[in-house]
């Protein structure tokens, strides 16, 4: 009966191993003492820890649990305040984590708690954190095993005590062991355990399982079963596999890998009453989180749940269905271009069934504009049941038009986006957060790339100037502008829709410099005789006719025809338009043949990179369209950086729109230099922040440090607000 006779590794990670079985059962069936510090309470947690029992129980050893109860801000606040007692709010919580339908055999292992308390096996205590900032959820996970040799192991890590971290989730935990140089770690974790125990560590405040809870667990103790624990986990394992066949709707896959952050993000999204926010850059699996966050919710409702996808686009529609079916859903996909022909009349049928108890579930995925529609509105209002609404790209959803289609009936809520923060719209990224509630996950492109979900990659910023014609219309659309720039009293800019418009058009001048052109030539010449690349360009037209030999008309063309034109027929590379006039099947067969690499080379493409379409095997990305948008640039260097197989690192190249050549400032005043700042101000933070995560982070400084010093963008006499926009 000792620990040593057992082959312990000093971590254990789930999908590499079973912890249950490799872990778990082992140790508990040598031990006679097992204390638990884990996260949050629930019912369910409760009924996972009596997995792996049974030699626990026949050594008569004892168990004690610490965990904290799931408080919501109302909760914070009414014991702050004094406006009720922490064991009311306590109880309560607790109590209601019991009003729920629990399955038969969910009841069977109720029974079984019960039973292990009342015979003193278990004992429960609760712990809160308590210190000058107030009320928090106390939440260290810690483990500690004695065999009757008086051997101890001690783990810790992020497994909680729940079906979905022993079962779904990507859990980890680090092993320590008495018998070894890990003695002293030990010691350490078995004085903490005990000060929480016993209330005295600093900051945790620990109290008694309150007895109407206990009262509540007792009640489902029953006569009729033995304490035999080796009998009904073979008889609930068996249950489980018969039930999971028969369920309808999310469950995780066994296919699927949940990584830490993901788990963390779903169980702070869980904390949060299931509304949030997963702010997660480009390429770390938000598809994936999200149907394991509904995946969670449904098991947590026993499986009555209705769920609503919505997204921007038809073709990130169908990137989702693939997902949504491998998640064990068959969704209803509504759309104008919809293969299900009679998705309407499916969709109503279904929601008149969910409303009458008839079925527990049905999936919708949608794009925008249809989840816009009074039709599809008008059927989801209707919904009285449990329902689900992720957003896909919720940013968008900050604008008026969008944000008031949000559903109120909606009572569980979950929004998407690597940019959450609309740029230069503060009351449409409030309008979201009070939709959506508090972020649950801010995973940076910097942490991405740092864990290898991302690419890395190195950045090039290529400076170009406005040529004459161009300067000249861009100064006196900025005088016009300026003469419209409106304060209120606290100092915030305002526009009208006129200079809107103008703001637009001289967007437009930056986004088709001619110049881009020529510096697109020179750069890309290099990599004429390679392949995966990207080329960016702006929804913007070239007027100046020095941009092609031998041409001397003005007619405008658009940027992405002349530069589809320089790779193809001037450099003779195999070159291909990516954009929205091309249909769904088409773009399928060209990104397989891109991704061949041998019949083509480069892409040439303008919004529809922006949001959603996946073409990992980009290694090289040209970007002409000078977006000074976060959230436009943020996703366009996503794009370039997914993984793919044997791309080492990826490439880009930042075309930099400026006023003036440095060398041409020395001719204007100093005022004049002031008029033209705005926009080398917005240019150096997208180079600041493309840099800052490069391999080759320095190599924008001298850049940086010319651009600052010829256009004076150290005095600061712009302010943030006004510069952002203007």
């Amino acid at each position: 009966m000792s620990f040593k006779n057992i082959n312990l590794k000093n971590e254990y990670r789930s999908f590499e191993d079973n912890i249950i079985n490799d872990f778990y059962v082992p140790t508990l069936n040598k031990s006679i003492r097992y204390d638990r510090a884990v996260g949050f309470f629930s019912s369910t947690a409760l009924i996972e820890i009596t997995k792996g029992l049974s030699g626990l129980v026949r050594n008569d050893g004892k168990i004690r649990l610490i965990a904290s109860p799931k408080l919501s801000d109302e909760d914070i606040e009414a014991i702050t305040y004094g406006y009720k007692t922490k064991g009311e709010v306590i109880s309560r919580n607790i109590l209601y984590s019991f009003e729920k339908d629990f399955n038969y055999f969910e009841k069977k292992r109720l029974n079984l708690l019960a039973h292990l308390i009342s015979e003193g096996i278990l004992d429960i205590k609760i712990a809160l954190i308590e210190n000058n900032k107030g009320i928090g959820i106390f939440h260290d996970k810690l483990g500690l095993l004695e065999d009757e040799e008086g051997n101890l192991i001690a783990f810790s890590g992020s497994l909680n005590e729940t079906a979905n971290a022993f079962s779904h989730n990507y859990e980890s935990i680090d092993v320590f062991r008495s018998w070894t140089y890990e003695k002293e770690r030990v010691d350490s974790k078995i004085r903490t355990f005990d000060n929480i125990w016993s209330n005295i560590a600093r900051n945790i405040i620990t109290i008694d399982f309150p007895e109407v809870c206990y009262e509540k667990l007792q009640s489902y103790k029953t006569e009729d079963i033995e304490l035999d624990i080796d009998e009904v986990e073979a008889y609930f394992l068996n249950r489980e596999i018969e039930e999971k066949t028969k369920i309808d709707g999310p469950i995780l896959p066994n296919s699927i890998n949940i990584r830490e952050y993901q788990s963390k993000a779903i169980e702070n999204w869980e904390i949060n009453e299931f509304r949030g926010i997963f702010n997660m850059a480009t390429g770390t699996g938000k598809t994936v989180t999200g149907l394991a966050a509904a995946a969670h919710l449904a098991k947590t409702l026993n499986h009555k749940l209705a769920v609503v996808i919505v997204c921007p686009y038809q073709h990130l529609v169908d990137q989702w269905v693939e997902d949504i079916q491998l998640f064990n859903m068959k969704p209803i996909i509504g759309h104008s271009a919809s293969r299900q022909k009679k998705w309407k009349e499916r969709f109503k049928t279904i929601v008149e069934s969910y409303n009458l108890e008839v079925t527990n579930h049905f999936c919708l995925v949608t794009t925008n504009a249809t989840f816009s529609s009074n039709f599809v509105q008008q059927q989801l209002r209707s919904i009285k049941r449990n329902l689900l609404l992720i957003v896909d790209e919720a940013h968008n959803f900050g604008a008026n038009h969008l944000n008031s289609k949000l559903l109120e009936n909606s009572n569980y809520r979950l929004a998407l986006s690597a940019t959450i923060y609309r740029h230069n719209d503060e009351e449409g990224t409030n309008a979201l957060f009070n939709y959506f509630g508090n972020i649950c996950i801010e995973y940076t492109l910097q942490m991405a790339i740092r864990n290898d979900m991302l690419t890395p990659y190195y950045y090039y910023p290529i400076p170009i100037f406005l040529n004459d014609a161009e300067l000249k219309e861009y100064k006196e659309l900025t005088a016009k502008i300026g003469s419209m720039i409106k304060k209120d009293r606290f100092g915030k800019v305002t526009f009208s829709e006129s200079a809107k418009m103008l703001l637009l058009k001289r967007a437009k001048i930056i986004a088709g410099a001619s110049e881009k052109v020529k510096a697109l030539e020179n750069a890309i010449n290099d990599y004429r005789d390679n392949s995966h690349i990207l080329v960016y360009c702006g929804a913007t037209t070239i007027s100046d006719p020095s941009y092609e030999e031998g041409r001397t008309d003005e007619e405008e063309k658009r940027q992405i025809d002349v530069v589809v034109d320089l790779l193809g027929n001037k450099l003779e590379m195999k070159v291909s338009k990516f954009t929205s006039e091309e249909s769904a099947s088409e773009r399928e067969i060209l990104k397989q043949s891109f991704d061949k690499g041998d019949f083509l080379q480069a892409l040439v493409a303008i919004r529809c990179l922006d949001e959603g379409v996946n073409i990992p095997s980009i290694e090289t990305a040209f970007i002409l369209a000078s977006s000074t948008n976060p959230k436009e640039y943020i996703q366009r260097r996503g794009r370039v950086l997914r993984k793919y197989k044997g791309k080492k690192y990826a490439k880009i190249f930042d075309f930099i729109t400026l006023p003036i050549p440095f060398d041409r400032l020395s001719d204007l005043s100093e005022d004049e230099i002031l008029s033209l700042k705005s926009l080398p101000l917005r240019e150096i933070e997208r180079i600041k922040d493309f840099a800052s995560v490069a391999e080759n982070s320095s190599v924008a400084d001298d850049l940086i440090s010319n651009i600052q010093d010829y256009y004076y963008l150290n005095r600061g006499e712009i302010n943030s607000n006004e510069s952002d926009i203007f």
